[in-house]
């Protein structure tokens, strides 16, 4: 897997994660709090986590094939 697929696939992963985490955030604050605010924090590093755990599992599975 060269560089080029590891790069797209951890930006898709991260983005996703990103909005995900965020649109969770904000709707659990209006429930609970209500608040509407986005935990911002939170979004960005699980999404930093995400992309770089689930990149690296994909390029793990394609060098196993």
């Amino acid at each position: 897997m060269n560089f080029k697929k590891l790069g797209i696939e951890f930006v898709t992963v991260f983005a996703v994660t990103l909005v995900t985490t965020a649109i969770v955030t904000f709707l659990w604050n209006i429930l609970r709090h209500g608040v509407s605010t986005i935990d911002w924090e939170t979004s960005i590093r699980l999404a930093i986590i995400f992309g770089i755990i689930l990149t690296w599992v994909k390029s793990r599975e394609i060098k196993e094939k």
